[in-house]
């Protein structure tokens, strides 16, 4: 992911980005990392814009000691982990339509990728938050192990046992997902 080039700001200290490159360029990654640190679908967007406002607030404060991507994961995390505490949180999934009985057969595969994304995300739910953070980070996001660190506040080694604990954790769920379909 590139990061938003940096527009000269008329105050002494390093350039900062405007709010609106920040916006265009990262909110894809804001909106993956509140999804897979467990806010529902259904309040994803609330959670996400609740995350820009805090960026929109804090940027002017942001002094470019740690890169803009982990800046914006501890804002998530902190969002996700607040969200997931919220008592009124619940884990039905609202429908507008009762779905029909049949479904087409092209719809066969978009069912097995939506099963799939539940299926992790329910092994994402299982996970304490700090090996679901240094997994997502890593596995999914794709991030280098000494970024995922620093977003996580642990030393690279640390970093490295939370993914081989969340690893294990991970292909233990899957195996009962499998023993259970069987």
């Amino acid at each position: 992911m590139a990061l938003p080039q940096l527009a000269p700001t008329p105050t002494a200290g390093p350039p900062l980005p405007s709010f609106q490159q920040v916006y265009a360029e990262c909110a894809p990654f804001v909106w993956r990392t509140l999804r897979r640190l467990g806010v529902r679908e259904a309040d994803l967007e609330d959670v996400c814009q609740e995350a820009f406002v805090v960026v929109h607030r804090r940027l002017p404060e942001f002094d470019g000691s740690a890169s803009l991507r982990t800046w914006l994961f501890g804002i998530s995390r902190r969002l996700a982990s607040d969200y997931r505490r919220r008592a009124h949180i619940r884990r039905e999934t609202a429908v507008s339509e009762v779905p029909e009985g049949t479904q087409p057969p092209e719809q066969v595969e978009v069912v097995a990728r939506r099963q799939a994304r539940a299926l992790l995300e329910r092994i994402l739910d299982e996970l304490d938050e700090d090996k679901r953070a240094v997994f997502v980070l890593f596995e999914l996001e794709q991030w280098p192990m000494a970024e995922v660190a620093q977003a996580v506040g642990c030393p690279p080694q640390t970093a490295y046992a939370r993914l081989y604990a969340a690893r294990e954790r991970v292909k233990e769920a899957v195996a009962r997902a499998r023993g259970g379909e069987s």
